[in-house]
């Protein structure tokens, strides 16, 4: 039985009762000497070395790590985990959850970077125990001498932690805990520390499993950071909750060659793995078809596709491309989740993607209505499936009344994936996780997002906050930067932002900022034409401010996405 997005809790996709901590699984099997997690170490070895951990001997490093903890910090203090991604992470990770600490999953500092994010978090939620690798120490401590940052009381390698001994008892951890602090991306605001519990977590890894129907012979293979939500539950989390191998790499090796992901998901059965629609795309364009040669997708069950906006036009690329290396079509699975619900919230089922095309111009009005498809003024949008064991409304985000099916609103979540608040943020929290609406019962998210149901799936169309208004119609940024993005050959897709600016009457119109690939023939000027020539086409928008920077040059959040507001301020301050 499939449930309504409207309905409450359906009884066949309610979240257990009987979970228990995440750890528990983990020791559940700690005799079992099948293979757990596998680093695919690229640094030592082009191809990748596999290097492996079994059930049972993660479990044993899991507890030295908890151990270790117990000796130098208490029960409940922040652990802030600044390991690269490799068998390290996982075991730091999982220490942390045992030994009843808050983990605060961060990422091993590497240049400059990153190191403004690192301050931002370290000093908002003031770790006193700071868990890295031996590889990493160095750096580590360096960051510590950072006058912004509150310095740690201890700093730990945990390659070589101490041996835990033969009396140690794991302290009883409520599942209404606190796990761990899960940062937001920063793509609107500054992050913050969405507190996920331990009863969230195990609950959203269910949710997970649950709707892929994934098995203790699934393998997840992946490269997405595990300080990312999407890929700590998915690569990490949903893995020891499910009992099924992780296989993964590093994001860096990813990007240098991404074939790299495809070769190590080929010939592999019961594959499941996860990446945002631009990692689609740079595969699709990045590799060759030297590097496509031998690839064997036919084992790839799952591929979420999130972050949105998922594209129609990656769908059937990556699907044109990989298709005759056996990768089927159902196997592509739009889905939306956000940090503040641990990650998960709808998922495609085992149909695989639905595209419908909609009015542009009804959408301006809030309206979801449907055409055909190759329809002059359509929008194609990418259906993001349907929740399993939680509840999903679309509301209006001033009136907070429900509202009915084709109507675009402010989407809520209400489930026991839902995060507990900011970390030290009451009236934040209180206004993002304390919503309510007509007679509905429960504690909802307002997880800010605009999107409709329709035929009974959820469409994301974007952000609340990042919506352009223009003489009375609404204009959303990702549909103006597609526009963009099809212009002129020389826009970088996924490298464009676009956002609303003010005149000195307080009139709102629109900007971009884009990067383009200079060289050849082609100048500026000629791209600047394109670019507004098809933003007026499609939208009926003259374009307030147009900027084309180099390659690499746009603003991004830690996980990549554009920083819409970041760029706004950065090129046209407030304006």
């Amino acid at each position: 039985m499939q449930m309504s997005l409207t309905d409450s809790h359906s009884s066949d996709d309610e979240v257990p009762a009987d979970l228990q901590l995440l750890t528990s699984y983990l020791f559940d099997r700690s005799h079992s000497d099948a293979p757990a997690f596998t680093f695919l170490d690229h640094a030592s070895d082009r191809e990748g070395i596999e290097r492996t951990v079994t059930w049972a001997g993660l479990a044993e490093r899991v507890r030295a790590v908890a151990v270790e903890l117990s000796r130098v910090t208490s029960r409940g203090q922040r652990v802030a985990i600044l390991a690269p991604q490799d068998l390290t992470y996982v075991v730091a990770f999982l220490g942390a959850l045992h030994a009843g600490t808050v983990a605060v999953p961060l990422f091993a500092p590497e240049g400059s970077q990153h190191t403004g994010r690192l301050v931002h978090v370290l000093s908002d939620c003031a770790p006193e125990v700071w868990l890295t690798s031996l590889d990493a120490l160095e750096k580590v401590r360096a960051l510590a001498e950072n006058d912004s940052v509150p310095r740690p009381k201890h700093i730990i390698a945990v390659n070589d932690p101490a041996q835990p001994d033969g009396d140690f008892t794991a302290p009883d951890i409520g599942l209404d805990e606190p796990a761990y602090l899960q940062y937001t991306s920063g793509s609107t605001r500054d992050p913050a520390g969405a507190v996920i519990t331990h009863r969230a977590v195990v609950a959203n890894s269910w949710q997970a499993a649950a709707a892929y129907r994934a098995t203790t012979d699934w393998t997840v293979v992946g490269w997405l950071p595990f300080f990312h939500d999407m890929g700590l539950i998915q690569q990490l989390a949903a893995p020891v909750f499910a009992g099924c191998r992780s296989v993964f790499m590093t994001p860096f090796d990813f990007v240098k060659r991404p074939v790299r992901w495809l070769r190590a998901m080929s010939g592999r059965a019961a594959v499941m793995s996860s990446a945002p629609n631009f990692a689609f795309e740079y595969v699709s364009r990045k590799t060759s078809e030297a590097d496509r040669a031998g690839l064997d997708l036919s084992g790839v069950r799952v591929l979420i596709i999130g972050s949105e906006p998922v594209r129609a036009g990656t769908i059937a690329e990556f699907q044109r491309m990989f298709g005759p290396h056996g990768l089927a079509a159902t196997a592509l699975r739009p889905s939306y989740g956000l940090a503040e619900a641990t990650v998960f919230v709808t998922a495609t089922d085992d149909a695989g993607p639905v595209v419908t095309a909609f009015e542009r111009a009804a959408l301006a009005g809030h309206r979801g209505v449907p055409v055909g498809p190759g329809t002059s003024g359509a929008l194609e949008l990418v259906a993001a499936g349907r929740p399993v064991g939680l509840s999903v409304r679309v509301v209006h985000p001033e009136r907070l009344v429900a509202l009915p099916d084709g109507t675009v609103g402010e989407i809520w979540v209400d489930g026991p994936n839902v995060a507990d608040g900011y970390w030290q943020q009451p009236e934040r929290s209180a206004e993002t996780f304390g919503a309510r609406h007509g007679d509905a019962p429960g504690r909802w998210l307002r997880t800010g997002d605009l999107g409709m149901i329709h035929d009974g799936l959820l469409y994301v169309t974007g952000r609340l906050k990042d919506l352009i208004i223009i003489d009375g119609r609404n204009h959303y940024p990702q549909d103006i930067e597609a526009t963009v993005c099809d212009a002129h050959p020389a826009i970088r897709r996924d490298g464009v932002a676009a956002f609303p600016v003010h005149d000195e009457h307080g009139v709102e119109g629109a900007a971009v900022v884009a990067e383009y690939r200079r060289g050849g023939d082609v100048d500026e000027a000629e791209v600047s034409r394109a670019v507004r020539r098809a933003v007026s086409t499609a939208h009926d928008v003259k374009l307030r401010g147009l900027e084309l920077v180099p390659v690499g040059a746009l603003l991004r959040t830690s996980s990549g996405k554009v920083a819409r507001s970041a760029t706004k301020q950065h090129h046209w301050g407030r304006g």
